[in-house]
């Protein structure tokens, strides 16, 4: 969930001098937002503009840790990367910084993880639709994250019990990944896969017991 704030253009000088003002709905630089934006704030930067993200509802807040739960289980048996939550932005192009659900980062590219950011376009994004964020996540991240070279993108939207894996084809455009006897298989981390039903029930499944059907455990 998230909400534009509005007020005055403000100067990176501004904010180191009065950091605990209300939010503008223009910063004048990256820094500046940079600057502002500390460890207690959920915010999104677009070309200057501030997008504040609003405390999520239960059932989305349930559902990302189950899943994290259960890539953190598959990607650490193998140290296959890192697995970030929804408190890390990620910089996809100068003046844009977004906060996905979850990102993943392969061991390899682990040269992007900074301290307060990850500097450039994860291999994996997944992102949870929530009521206000339904065009935000279906079609404008959806082309951010195409433009920026995210490998993979998935889409989970529990209200209206639809759940897609998109994955660039050789043209770097996003292609949908077709089901297989009614499971999603990821590329990006090839074993692991997600059933969409499992989604769609209250409450979720035994983590533990998913864990084991996937052969994780």
């Amino acid at each position: 969930m998230s909400a534009v704030i509005t007020n005055a253009v403000i100067s990176s000088k501004a904010v180191t001098q009065a950091p605990d003002f209300a939010p503008p709905l223009r910063f004048d630089s990256e820094e500046a937002f940079e600057a502002w934006c500390d460890e207690d704030v959920r915010a999104e930067y677009l070309n200057g503009e501030v997008i504040m993200h609003c405390p999520a509802g239960t059932l989305h807040e349930k559902s990302i840790h189950w899943l994290s739960t259960l890539l953190q289980l598959f990607i650490a048996r193998d140290e296959l990367g890192e697995l970030f939550g929804s408190n890390t932005q990620m910089r996809l192009a100068v003046g844009r910084r977004r906060l996905p659900d979850l990102a993943f980062v392969a061991k390899e590219r682990l040269d992007m993880v900074y301290p307060t950011y990850l500097d450039g376009a994860p291999d994996l994004v997944i992102e949870f639709v929530s009521e206000d964020s339904e065009t935000r996540d279906w079609q404008e991240k959806f082309r951010e994250y195409e433009a920026a070279g995210v490998e993979e993108y998935w889409v989970i939207d529990q209200m209206l019990k639809r759940m897609n894996f998109y994955a660039l084809d050789e043209d770097q455009k996003y292609v949908l990944l077709e089901t297989v006897d009614g499971k999603l298989f990821s590329k990006v981390l090839p074993g692991f896969w997600l059933k969409p039903e499992w989604f769609w029930q209250q409450p979720l499944p035994n983590v533990a017991a998913i864990a084991r059907e996937i052969g994780i455990l």
